[in-house]
């Protein structure tokens, strides 16, 4: 199992169109009946006040394509917890994750048969927690928030239908991001590992310099765009949406015009391959034969290089992806569980969900071989796992960097739809071809994206 497919963003575009009737979590009337999302619950589930019950009873915990490579590890959670709790029954579900999980998710919320403590992605959890489908695990635990950094803890809160925030999920597990580069091509483009750059334009210096440096013999990096948009904007503190997300803001910014600028001469200038414009493939394969500088910035991929490229991996090494303008490193809205508020055992449900995500089992996944993912929670972080560095290997290297970048990394990336990313890298591949300019590319990839966002794409 690869991270790169427990970490894929799955679109949810459809959830979000769940209809308003039956919205929101309503108080409980005397008869100890209540609603969520429409469905019928003990009013203990809702509401105010903290939850309470004897945690007895049976359970579905859903997955998402875990259980052929982590069978073993969640049933040893999974018998833990019933050991812990005698009289509970955990019955894991594992949904495969394909095209129609989405629709599946909304239809069994919508009957009123999701699984009692499921794991969902942020526009998932968006779109239920808006129509009253799970459990404000803030107000009906208030300690819950003990265990996480922060920052992931502040992801786990979405607006329910009234648009007040409300923590309606638990952070999990994440990735992070860091520079991977071939220390070789570096010292013959004459570019000083040492010395990082802290900034995209002054990682843009370094690609120009393997570009003249390379004359086409390797390269700095890819040039799809798709890799680096919106994460580059938001490392360089360029506000890509308004407030309300309602509209795009992005070509305001004259950085904007600046780094579609810098792209475009890259490329001319041959620090990227020319077949690779529009290639949805990663740096992975060419890095791995010695062809590109630049790596991943996904700290699995070291992984991948030590296996299939040892000869490679003899001359990577790691680094801080620049901070730039935010100051600090970037990680993205981590995995989460959630809780149904439709559970019948919710207070076994809110027990299993807390004790699946607590330190010592997420530390515990995260020590299995076959993943690279990164805990959420601080007392995983300061594991020595993470913290302690195996001589020069970049491997253990890069765990301990992100782990501590983790601590206070920056939780609030911009999050594009489909549609409007692909508006805008369109753009900017025109701008990279030479058929337009670095202005009109973004003018007009502004305009592009007003025109998705009104159409609610």
């Amino acid at each position: 199992m690869r991270a790169k497919r427990l970490t894929r963003t799955l679109t949810c575009i459809a959830v979000l169109s769940l209809a308003a009737t039956g919205c929101g979590l309503s108080g409980g009337s005397d008869s100890g009946d209540a609603t969520a999302g429409g469905c019928k619950v003990d009013k203990g589930n809702v509401g105010s006040g903290k939850l309470t019950g004897d945690v007895k009873g049976t359970i579905t915990f859903q997955t998402t394509n875990l259980k052929k490579d982590f069978g073993d590890f969640f049933n040893g959670v999974i018998a833990d917890f019933q050991k812990a709790h005698p009289g509970t029954k955990v019955k894991w579900i594992d949904d495969p994750g394909d095209n129609t999980f989405t629709s599946r998710t909304v239809a069994d919320a919508q009957a009123c048969t999701m699984a009692d403590v499921i794991n969902v992605n942020a526009p998932t959890a968006t779109a239920l927690t808006k129509a009253g489908y799970l459990l404000d695990i803030g107000t009906k635990d208030p300690d819950a928030a003990k265990p996480f950094v922060p920052s992931f803890w502040k992801t786990a809160t979405f607006a329910n239908a009234s648009g007040k925030a409300i923590h309606t999920t638990l952070p999990w597990y994440t990735g992070g991001v860091l520079l991977t580069y071939n220390k070789d091509l570096l010292a013959k483009s004459g570019v000083d590992a040492a010395k990082p750059p802290t900034s995209i334009f002054g990682l843009f210096a370094d690609y120009e310099k393997v570009a003249k440096a390379a004359d086409g013999k390797y390269f700095a990096t890819m040039a799809n765009p798709i890799w680096r948009i919106p994460a580059d904007f938001d490392q360089m503190g360029i506000k890509v949406l308004s407030a309300d997300g309602k509209s795009a803001v992005f070509g305001d910014d004259p950085r904007t015009t600046q780094w579609v600028a810098w792209m475009a001469k890259l490329y001319k200038e041959g620090a990227m391959p020319k077949d690779s414009l529009s290639s949805s493939n990663d740096p992975s394969t060419l890095y791995s034969q010695g062809k590109v500088a630049y790596g991943s910035t996904n700290p699995s991929f070291v992984r991948f290089v030590k296996q299939n490229s040892p000869s490679v991996y003899d001359k990577t090494a790691v680094g801080q992806q620049p901070y730039d303008a935010l100051g600090v490193a970037s990680a993205g809205a981590p995995q989460y569980i959630s809780v149904a508020a439709t559970s019948k055992h919710a207070p076994v449900a809110l027990s299993f969900a807390e004790f699946l995500t607590n330190a010592e089992n997420q530390t515990a996944w995260c020590k299995d071989p076959d993943v690279v993912i990164f805990p959420t929670t601080t007392q995983s972080l300061d594991d020595p796992f993470f913290q302690n560095v195996t001589g020069s290997d970049p491997f253990s290297q890069a765990r301990k960097l992100v782990a501590d970048q983790l601590k206070t990394a920056s939780t609030n990336q911009t999050n594009l739809s489909p549609a409007v990313q692909n508006a805008i890298v369109s753009q900017v591949q025109l701008a990279m071809q030479g058929k337009k300019s670095p202005a009109d590319a973004v003018k007009d990839a502004q305009e592009k994206s007003n025109e998705l966002l009104k159409q609610g794409s």
